[in-house]
């Protein structure tokens, strides 16, 4: 029929229209503008403070505390001059009849600084302190990252948070996936009671079990050892609800199957039921590194000793009661923050997938 009535265009195809004829003109609607300003806005937000830090660990300890405080690292500038052993640090300095010379100072009296020209030290000049700027250059304090590691034994810490977190990373996957395919194959009274009661210990505060805990490592030997550290927090309630949300969506067609062909239960979680929950597995690998890595009261409480140290331990020795050497202190925390933006980097892709998949928000 020829006076067919044509089916209205949806607000999609409308929108869409409109933001074509837009792009033909070669202009950009207030909305785009907006998306960019918004999206630009929040990766400052994100990685700023994160590139501010990694900037000023490469500061000297008096660039740190300068004020206005700077962006960049910078230095300043050391001359000789003879008639002194050692440089002398270089000032742009405004005489008394308005000129700018580049002078060395020799002391500082008060608030006046007694400087001489690095051309003709025989020539002094008395020139007050708030007349006088530093003569600075872009340089990067790379001994702030090789001085903790060659003196204060700070790869022993390393190290030591490397075997931690691997290994509370391997006993937490073991131990959490066992109880989530127990809670999500088996059929058995009193399941959801007891996935109830799992995810209550969530409520309890951390520092309620902590003289239990404490005691219960006390009583078996392990403090100051890193087993201390590693076992006491194998069990996550997070690790076994994530997994066993997951486990869940696996069809038990395939148990089943698993079961006619005379598979053991052992056959069938670790050749079954493992590989098709790696994308859970991942994401619970990642919490656990980030958990395990920055972890620092419950390693602070059980190793006494500096050779069992973790990493946040060590960093805490960098801050004593009088002096707090906070070159050293940004340093290593850019070290130890780089493994685990490695570990994000290789198994982010996990991340979507796994959370999806097990329903959390």
């Amino acid at each position: 029929m020829s006076d067919a009535i044509s089916p209205r265009p949806s607000l999609g195809e409308l929108l869409s229209a409109r933001r074509g004829r837009g792009r033909r003109r070669g202009r950009l609607h207030w909305t785009d503008v907006f998306t960019w300003v918004y999206l630009a806005l929040g990766i400052f937000l994100m990685f700023g403070p994160v590139v501010w830090l990694v900037l000023s660990s490469f500061k000297t300890p008096a660039g740190l505390v300068e004020f206005p405080p700077t962006f960049l690292p910078l230095g300043q500038i050391s001359v000789e001059v003879a008639g002194h052993e050692e440089p002398l640090p270089l000032f742009r300095a405004t005489l008394e009849d308005g000129s700018v010379r580049e002078l060395a100072q020799v002391r500082r009296i008060g608030i006046v600084s007694q400087m001489v020209d690095p051309a003709d030290p025989e020539r002094t000049f008395r020139v007050p302190i708030d007349r006088r700027a530093p003569v600075r250059e872009f340089r990067m304090a790379f001994e702030n990252y090789v001085d903790p590691l060659k003196r204060f034994d700070f790869t022993r810490y390393l190290w030591n948070s490397v075997a931690v977190t691997v290994a509370a990373t391997l006993v937490t996957l073991l131990i959490n996936s066992m109880a989530a395919y127990g809670l999500a194959i088996y059929e058995f009274r009193g399941r959801r009671a007891i996935m109830l009661f799992v995810i209550g210990t969530l409520m309890i505060p951390i520092t309620v079990i902590l003289v239990p805990v404490y005691l219960v490592v006390t009583s078996m030997g392990m403090v100051n050892s890193l087993w201390a550290v590693i076992l006491p927090g194998a069990a996550t309630p997070t690790g076994v609800f994530l997994l066993r949300q997951y486990m869940l969506t696996i069809p038990t067609d395939l148990i089943e199957a698993a079961r006619m062909d005379k598979a053991s239960e052992w056959r069938i979680y670790w050749r079954v039921v493992m590989p098709l929950s790696l994308p859970a597995i991942a994401v619970l690998a990642i919490f656990s590194i980030m958990w395990r890595w920055n972890e620092f009261l419950w390693p602070l409480i059980v190793l006494s000793r500096s050779e069992v140290y973790t990493l946040q331990v060590g960093l805490n020795a960098f801050q004593g009661e009088l002096d707090v050497q906070w070159h050293y202190i940004l340093a290593m925390t850019v070290v130890t923050l780089l493994p685990v933006v490695l570990v994000f980097a290789f198994l982010q892709r996990f991340i979507a997938t796994g959370i999806a998949s097990t329903g959390m928000k």
